[in-house]
């Protein structure tokens, strides 16, 4: 099931080895500033994860070259939603018309 995004936010980690593995993480948060999912960004050569959840708290893992993607998402769609599917995180838009500008 399909859960809307409401707010995030970021956290990017500092030196040559990054923070558990990561180099940079987007906590996505839904009603109630409920935390929805860990999206977490890797250098290559780093150690990657498999997607996974725990509890009810999605884990996905990107390369860091979709970390701009990733945010522009956050910052230009609406709605944006967040689901665990064949063992893989989902970050996905409504259906919107071609052509549509942005308010």
């Amino acid at each position: 099931m399909a859960t809307e995004v409401k707010n995030y936010h970021i956290l990017v980690y500092g030196s040559p080895e990054g923070y558990q593995t990561n180099r940079a993480q987007i906590t996505l948060y839904g009603d109630n500033d409920k935390v929805l999912a860990y999206v977490r960004f890797n250098d290559p050569g780093m150690f990657f994860e498999a997607d996974d959840m725990l509890g009810d708290i999605i884990r996905m893992h990107l390369p860091t070259v979709m970390f701009e993607n990733v945010l522009d998402v956050l910052r230009n769609e609406k709605p944006v939603y967040i689901y665990f599917a064949q063992n893989r995180g989902f970050l996905s838009t409504s259906k919107e018309p071609v052509g549509e500008a942005e308010a």
